[in-house]
């Protein structure tokens, strides 16, 4: 007896993004969580416009971006000579939705949200305690003694995932730093709120970056400092005293704290699981990458690995699809996290560095070079993951831009009816057929359907060729107008292989 399709284990942003993809795509799911409820504080602080996007999509942005501050520059000092100043915020990036300043408890809670409607509301207080799988099922064996039966079973239950640990899947990897000191407090002090504001200094670098406050005030900052000469775990007054010694001490600023939200500590690792997949369990966000927080990659991440894997778990529940094409969320996704895990370590040993030639170049070399517009737009371009590209994966594909895997941006278009929407307005839990302007469109909508089901929508755009394009946006096949044929065999191969040949 099956008790659901997917059993979605935790319910931070991963989960219930997945969540919510795997409901637009009509299957049922259950998400647990151990904590007795949701989370009021967070770590992440900062949606880059790929995540923004994904929750646009879904149907989860809502409010968002009204409650959302847009501080879109860090400037970073040493003493009181500024270092150098970047922007975010490239208009040129063509995004559906903008990067926010937003704590990831109002993300969550938009999230869960949207999962309300789609008639799934998270079970508290229910810890994954075992896993037994039998042939064509899951068990999840619950910490209170029940069990879920399921087809498959998705653990984003964090760094310090049981899902992971049951599954048997190696998670390897180093420290980076030392201990941290992190708060949100209430400031009175001279700093400017329209962006992030970073000082280096010999004892450890600090930063600051304001805070949308529910309140109405304008004093809440989200506040980190290197401190590595913190020998142990200090209690919640120690890092305030810490942080009323460190502020005037490292910024030369006069700061009154006003008030503490949330006070804590922590340590940067950089982790990443050997594998993705055991049978019938995944893992997704932070229990398959660890990230250093800096640069807001741990959260867009997991994000986009909840988009990725719903549309294709949905297919195989819905025998649309076997399950070689499951392999391609690992070989799409695990290099991705690479790529970042390189880039956030990066971020982070050049924030730390103590050595004479780290702090030189770090100082001297990179702020000089991080003033050039081009390189902060290729930083804001970078950080965004909109440059994001499966081509090389076995979906992916050559030829002209864009190629299948690209990232297709919200191109305008037309629905069959004339009515102006765009693309990304209309995928979320849906493939998207474009069409020449002017084309009928009905045969190769018809091929579409009997691969994928009713999740297919046919749009004109103003090209001479037709695109498939994914739920998560990226281009799955494009082809001379009128190419069914061209269609159906992409189709087959992917959905039934795993690979596009």
């Amino acid at each position: 007896m099956i008790d659901t399709d997917v059993v979605v284990v935790g319910a931070g942003p991963t989960g219930l993004t997945l969540a919510c993809g795997l409901r637009l795509h009509g299957v049922d799911v259950r998400v647990v969580d151990r904590a007795a409820g949701p989370a009021t504080t967070s770590r992440a602080n900062f949606l880059h416009a790929r995540g923004s996007e994904v929750l646009g999509r879904i149907g989860a942005l809502g409010s968002l971006p009204d409650e959302s501050l847009r501080a879109m520059r860090i400037t970073n000092y040493l003493g009181d000579r500024p270092l150098a100043t970047l922007e975010f915020g490239d208009p040129a990036m063509h995004t559906a939705a903008p990067p926010m300043v937003i704590s990831q408890a109002k993300v969550e809670a938009a999230l869960r949200a949207r999962l309300a409607d789609l008639g799934v509301t998270p079970e508290w207080g229910h810890g994954l305690a075992g896993l037994r799988s039998d042939g064509d099922t899951v068990l999840a064996e619950l910490d209170d003694g029940t069990g879920i039966r399921a087809r498959w079973l998705v653990g984003c239950d964090g760094t310090s995932s049981t899902t992971r640990t049951l599954a048997g899947i190696g998670f390897p990897g180093v420290k980076l730093t030392e201990r941290w000191l992190l708060a949100d407090l209430r400031l009175d002090w001279d700093v400017d709120r329209t962006g992030t504001t970073g000082w280096v200094h010999p004892a450890g670098v600090v930063g600051a970056m304001p805070m949308p406050d529910e309140s109405g005030g304008d004093n809440l900052w989200r506040l980190f400092a290197y401190d590595p000469g913190l020998a142990q775990r200090p209690d919640q007054d120690e890092i305030l005293e810490r942080i009323r010694r460190i502020l005037p001490e490292r910024t030369g600023r006069q700061a009154r704290i006003d008030g503490a939200d949330w006070l804590s500590v922590f340590t940067v690792h950089r982790r990443l699981a050997d594998r993705y997949r055991q049978g019938r369990v995944f893992i997704a966000g932070d229990a398959a990458h660890a990230h250093a927080p800096f640069g807001g990659q741990g959260m867009l991440t997991g994000i986009g690995d909840a988009e990725n894997l719903a549309f294709k778990l949905a297919l195989v529940v819905h025998a649309r699809a076997d399950e070689p094409l499951l392999d391609s969320y690992e070989a799409e996704r695990r290099p991705l996290a690479t790529e970042v895990l390189r880039g956030t370590s990066a971020v982070t040993r050049v924030n730390i560095a103590n050595h004479p030639v780290g702090r030189f170049l770090r100082d001297r070399v990179a702020a000089r070079i991080f003033r050039l517009p081009a390189v902060q737009r290729w930083t804001t371009y970078t950080a965004s993951q909109l440059w994001v590209s499966y081509r090389k994966g076995p979906l992916g594909g050559s030829g002209r831009k864009p190629r299948p895997g690209d990232r297709v941006p919200d191109l305008a278009c037309r629905r069959r009816d004339g009515t102006p929407t765009s693309v990304h307005r209309e995928l979320g839990g849906r493939f998207v057929l474009l069409l020449p302007a002017g084309a009928d469109g009905q045969a190769p909508i018809d091929v579409a359907r009997t691969h994928l089901g009713d999740f297919v929508t046919g749009l004109h755009h103003t090209g001479e060729q037709m695109w498939l394009i994914r739920p998560d946006a990226h281009l799955a096949w494009r082809g001379a107008a009128g190419d069914v044929a061209g269609l159906s065999r992409w189709l087959t191969d992917a959905l039934h292989t795993g690979r596009a040949r």
